[in-house]
């Protein structure tokens, strides 16, 4: 009988090409360049060197946390150390069992299989994943009603690299099948001056330390968020400066994209203003505070309420979010408990 094939929205988005063949712009390539995540770095490091030893296929790995902290950069580094080719998919795409069968039959022995947001699997799509990931083989229903029939196909041994930036979405059969889960956290400043320094030095670009150390305290923590502010005050030198990153020519580019000293945005200071203005602090739930500022909630809890809550200007209670004093503080707002809970300074 012959394979089934991926649909073309699954084929199209498909990576087929060895990691060592590939142009992966400002990515480390392994994990002597990749800085940060130590112990996660550690683990995966040790998991590859033993996995080599034993001659074996890497066992399956599963890589969480907020967006732009490095999963897929990490299973392309974990592809490369083991010498494999990787391919890449995302779990909203594969909408079938055949589009799953089509990824999975393609695999030669010890290939990584990357797939992002896992956690958006069809339901129906993880069940016919967890015998591939167990077993290496892969049940398969053929036609509907009285001419329905089951049909086996073996797999050879792979590894699935499974990122989510929400765990708590992921079923428990499933996360249960990757063994030791893996979480990625936000970088210090530090760490992301040394990223900057490199992705500088990969761009042909000249920074100071300081001008380094500016870009990276309004990062959010997040070298993707370092790396394409990195991109804006390159450019804001090139036309206004004479092309040199130093601290006063970085801090002045981030102005003109209104990223204060701290890291927030404008969209970050609306949400601080309507929860104390609008809402007297809170509590207040997320689809009311979306609702006042005209954005999607899910923006809202997936994109600046991370980084507000770890810099603690917010909290999540059972009764809503509430202002922290630090957001009163960042707004010059004395916080005053009492009949007059706020009181401008």
């Amino acid at each position: 009988m012959s394979t089934p094939e991926p649909t073309p929205s699954i084929y199209s988005r498909l990576s087929e090409t060895p990691v060592g063949d590939q142009e992966i712009t400002l990515r480390p390539p392994d994990f002597n360049e990749f800085h940060g995540q130590e112990k996660v770095k550690e683990r995966l490091m040790l998991m590859v060197a033993a996995a080599k030893q034993r001659g074996d296929v890497l066992d399956h790995v599963l890589l969480s946390g907020p967006p732009g902290l490095g999963k897929t950069t990490l299973a392309y580094i974990v592809a490369h150390a083991v010498g494999r080719n990787l391919y890449i998919a995302s779990g909203p795409q594969i909408e079938k069992a055949r589009d799953l069968a089509g990824l999975l039959t393609r695999l030669e022995e010890g290939d990584v299989l990357f797939i992002d947001e896992i956690h958006r699997l069809n339901p129906a799509v993880e069940e016919y994943l967890y015998p591939a990931m167990e077993d290496f083989r892969l049940d398969i229903m053929i036609d509907q009603g009285p001419a329905a029939r089951s049909v086996n196909m073996r797999l050879k041994p792979f590894t699935l690299i499974g990122a989510t930036t929400r765990s708590g979405m992921l079923t428990g059969p499933l996360r249960s099948r990757f063994g030791i889960a893996n979480r990625l956290d936000y970088y210090t400043t530090d760490e992301l001056c040394h990223i900057l320094a490199r992705s500088a030095g990969l761009l042909n670009i000249k920074i100071t330390p300081e001008g380094a150390e500016a870009i990276a305290r309004r990062s959010r923590g997040t070298p993707r968020v370092a790396n394409a502010l990195l991109r804006w005050v390159r450019d804001y030198a090139q036309v206004r400066s004479d092309g040199d990153i130093i601290a006063e020519v970085a801090e002045k580019a981030l102005e003109m994209i209104d990223i204060d000293a701290d890291g927030l945005d404008e969209m970050d200071k609306r949400i601080l203003e309507a929860m104390i203005y609008k809402f007297d602090g809170g509590p207040v739930g997320l689809s009311s505070l979306a609702v006042a500022l005209g954005e999607d909630a899910s923006t809202l809890e997936d994109v600046h309420e991370p980084f507000l809550i770890m810099q603690g200007y917010l909290k999540r209670t059972p009764r809503g979010r509430e202002a922290m004093p630090a957001a009163y503080a960042k707004l010059g707002i004395a916080m005053v408990r009492g009949e007059q809970d706020h009181l401008l300074l």
